[in-house]
């Protein structure tokens, strides 16, 4: 397994878990958190043993956002008060190369639980609305706050958190930059459900992966690219995508085999093949 300098990656097969493990400054997001989420999510898309994924923070918090003092030599044209276009030509592709940071866990077709817990400001946003399913403490934070500190959100959370909550509430949270807490949340529903502590609430993720690692790992990954790829299409368009995902993953051994176990009255043992 590889080593990694801002993320901890374990392997439990059929479960990976993926830590923000940077706690001493509460998990803010230096160079190599922009650069290892991608090499880490292609490697769990391609490995056949893991079905799901959790993401969650190591210490008091999911995340405090970008650390921008440590990202200010990466990002050297937001200090050229010139401004030229030579200068925001080459910001252009730097950007792109954060937003892969969180794409990247919505392209891996395992599914991706956000085990939120503590401070999730900013980028942290970002991250978990590119994740499938987000769960959080009752002490969880959250804040959409690029607008506080001179920033538009260009990394994924403005195109994706308006399927979560709606376009209202995007706006609202994006236009005051305010901390919401657990309880607000639930009820925009950005996160599925709370637990009373850090504790209960990795308990309830490990849960919640079981019960999806239950069923077949095609049908189960194959219907998570079906709903991306719905999201902007028309109806029609989408109904067109899954009848050719459809047709391209039956039949399969794990459709053989829920005939097999329905048959013998048993739970099924689906290889994923």
């Amino acid at each position: 397994m590889a080593d990694y300098t801002f993320y901890l990656v374990e392997k439990k097969p059929p479960i990976a878990w993926v830590y923000l493990n940077r706690p001493e400054k509460k998990n803010a997001m230096n160079p190599p958190a922009w650069k290892e989420s991608i090499p880490i999510f292609e490697d769990l898309d391609r490995d056949n043993d893991i079905k799901v994924v959790i993401l969650s923070g190591k210490g008091n918090a999911f995340t405090a956002g970008i650390d921008l003092m440590a990202m200010s030599a990466e990002l050297s044209e937001l200090g050229n008060r010139e401004q030229l276009g030579g200068i925001k030509w080459n910001f252009i592709p730097k950007i792109y190369e954060l937003q892969d940071t969180m794409t990247c866990i919505e392209k891996c077709r395992k599914p991706v639980i956000a085990a939120v817990h503590g401070y999730c400001i900013g980028a942290g946003l970002d991250m978990i609305t590119a994740c499938d399913i987000r769960l959080c403490a009752q002490d969880a934070v959250f804040s959409l706050r690029e607008a506080a500190v001179g920033f538009v959100a260009d990394v994924g959370v403005l195109q994706r958190l308006p399927h979560i909550v709606g376009q209202g509430i995007t706006r609202e949270l994006a236009f005051t930059a305010k901390n919401f807490d657990a309880k607000r949340a639930k009820e925009i529903l950005l996160v599925n459900e709370i637990f009373p502590d850090h504790d209960a609430l990795m308990k309830g993720a490990e849960a919640l992966a079981n019960e999806i690692v239950a069923n077949s790992p095609l049908a189960v990954q194959a219907s998570k690219v079906v709903l991306n790829y719905g999201i902007g299409k028309t109806v029609d368009d989408a109904l067109k995508y899954v009848a050719s995902i459809s047709s391209n993953i039956i039949p399969s051994e794990d459709l053989y085999e829920a005939i097999t176990a329905f048959a013998q009255k048993r739970k099924p043992n689906f290889p994923g093949k």
